[in-house]
């Protein structure tokens, strides 16, 4: 063994006994870049299993993608639109209380919203939508919101974020998206997303958000324009969250897809992480944060097979069905916008895992 991988070695038993990883560190295990990347996978897995078991969860949850219309001009956003434009389009409440009821048909426990920044959405506009879903789905659990359309909605109603997010709790709204996260960092902000919150006031919003009882995930989005060192400034970001409220419920690594995208198109960004990056990301992830309990692998960006990979690499959750997905297939992700159990079943037992369905809280259906 050398020298190199003997330090590796050590520094992957130490964080199984226990060893918070440094920032530093963080930024050597993503920098692997030889066969010594499948030490840190494995290294990550068997944490994975000392902290939350063999189950491999899903849920079974379906998507109302409300309407594309945005406010927002997102470089690496492949799905909205400006109204007028070709295929813009704007749900009405009467269509999503029906796309609600097919999904309470369906025996879904968790409904999510996801939507452009409407130019003529405010407060009531969000509270709306979350009444309808909740009158027609009466029961499921509402995964909705994010810190960003949080902040639209207290800016366009005049009122403070923690009174839009309390409105929002007492209309339905059981836990809040981690999203619009991207990377907790302002100089990649601002070439990515200029006109979304900064860093700080997702920050705030997220932190409100657990205050006031609503639960959240947490997401990254990589594989762009931003560096190693950026990475890992957002996960110690969440980790430091999590030290302090305890209020996510997973962490989502969301693997950039480039072919819709402006950023990519004007050459700003790189065409997506590679597999090693995907599985590392997963991986050192898993290692870093030590203070949450599931990390989900996204079928949505990275295809059944790196799932997999995914589940051998430190992430013990699936995700959900979906029944509907435009945010990533505008972008030109392939994976489609369903993912029948049957297949979840298939890599699941492939692996010798058990599956098992979960609720949004993680308890068991």
């Amino acid at each position: 063994m050398t020298h190199k991988n003997h330090e590796l070695k050590t520094l992957l038993d130490d964080v199984n006994e226990g060893h918070r990883l440094t920032f530093d560190e963080a930024v050597s295990l993503f920098k692997t870049r030889d066969r010594t990347s499948f030490l840190i996978a494995a290294a990550a897995d068997s944490l994975r299993e000392k902290r939350c078991g063999e189950a491999i969860t899903w849920v079974k949850n379906q998507n109302i993608n409300c309407s594309n219309i945005c406010v927002n001009n997102c470089g690496f956003c492949g799905f909205s639109c400006k109204s007028g434009d070709p295929g813009a389009y704007e749900l009405t409440l009467a269509a999503i209380g029906e796309k609600a009821a097919l999904a309470a048909s369906r025996g879904v426990t968790e409904i999510c919203t996801v939507s452009g920044l409407h130019p003529e959405y405010d407060m009531d506009s969000y509270l709306s939508v979350y009444q309808t879903i909740r009158r027609h789905a009466p029961g499921v659990h509402i995964h909705a919101s994010n810190p960003m359309e949080v902040s639209y909605a207290a800016r366009k109603s005049g009122c403070s974020t923690m009174e839009v997010l309390e409105a929002f709790k007492d209309a339905g709204v059981g836990t809040l998206c981690g999203t619009a996260a991207e990377i907790l960092v302002d100089d990649i902000r601002e070439i990515i997303c200029p006109g979304k919150i900064t860093t700080d006031e997702w920050i705030k919003i997220i932190k409100e958000s657990h205050d006031c009882g609503l639960r959240s995930t947490a997401t990254i989005m990589y594989g762009h324009c931003e560096s190693t060192h950026d990475q890992v400034a957002h996960l110690s970001l969440l980790r430091e969250i999590q030290d302090e409220t305890n209020g996510f419920t997973e962490f989502v690594p969301l693997s950039f897809i480039h072919p819709g995208t402006p950023v990519y198109k004007k050459g700003i960004a790189r065409p997506g992480a590679t597999g090693r990056e995907d599985m590392l990301m997963i991986a050192v992830s898993r290692l870093f944060l030590d203070n949450f309990t599931n990390i989900q692998v996204s079928w949505v960006k990275l295809g059944l097979k790196m799932v997999q990979v995914g589940l051998m690499s430190g992430a013990n959750d699936l995700g959900g069905t979906l029944y509907e997905e435009r945010i990533s297939s505008s972008a030109g992700a392939s994976a489609g916008e369903y993912l029948d159990p049957a297949d979840m079943r298939y890599i699941s037992g492939d692996l010798g895992r058990p599956l098992v369905e979960r609720r949004t809280d993680y308890s068991p259906v």
